[in-house]
């Protein structure tokens, strides 16, 4: 039985080695699922170099570019910035498929859904009927009030919160300690900057900042 599961578990690649990388590899060993589903085979970076100097690490398994994937592989995506969608969808069109990795300690209320490839860190919060989707990046500490809308290839700092009823478009940051208040819609491709109120709508390609929340460009 023991053999049986090492062979069918699967092999996590972490993509990008640098200090949100690593910072990912200790998030995988806490996360749901490692040691039973799945096991760290180590970093894809397309600076080799990206792990010397740095010891206890799985290794450098070779260039995001020239990567192709295997059937009992899966990744994470720890490249932040225009570049991460583009990467991910470079891995899944060679074959790939991204793990959905919760920490141990998230907090997922009643009928939570949680779409392929999302990461939720740390003692984070998403209550009852949550719904997320898919390739998402929610940190640590987050706090996901009910009823919450998010879509695609998000990125959600640590300490956000989001008051119930919220709906995250597509491809947003929210950048660290940002509140966003009850029923605001955060529009796709918007930026919210670190430890903003946010009232009211942000529309499509704006940044805010401030509290209250006021548009920069």
């Amino acid at each position: 039985m023991r053999a049986k599961l090492k062979i069918d578990m699967k092999q996590l690649v972490i993509i990008g080695a640098g200090g949100m990388g690593r910072t990912f590899y200790d998030m995988a060993r806490e996360s749901v699922g490692y040691g039973e589903t799945y096991e760290i085979k180590g970093f894809l970076d397309d600076n080799l170099a990206a792990l010397d100097g740095f010891e206890n690490y799985p290794p450098m398994l070779g260039r995001i570019a020239d990567y192709q994937p295997t059937d009992n592989e899966v990744f994470v995506c720890s490249i932040g910035g225009a570049a991460r969608r583009k990467c991910m969808e470079e891995i899944i069109a060679r074959g790939g498929s991204f793990l959905t990795m919760i920490h141990r300690t998230a907090r997922l209320g009643t009928n939570v859904v949680v779409g392929e490839g999302t990461i939720i860190g740390a003692f984070t919060t998403l209550g009852a009927d949550v719904r997320v989707g898919k390739y998402n990046l929610i940190q640590s500490y987050t706090v996901i009030g009910h009823d919450t809308r998010i879509g695609d290839f998000n990125r959600i700092d640590t300490h956000v919160t989001l008051v119930g009823g919220t709906i995250v478009e597509d491809e947003t940051d929210i950048h660290t300690a940002a509140m966003i208040s009850h029923n605001v819609v955060i529009e796709s491709n918007s930026r919210v900057a670190a430890c903003s109120f946010v009232l009211r709508r942000v529309k499509t390609g704006t940044t805010v900042m401030g509290n209250p929340a006021k548009r920069l460009v």
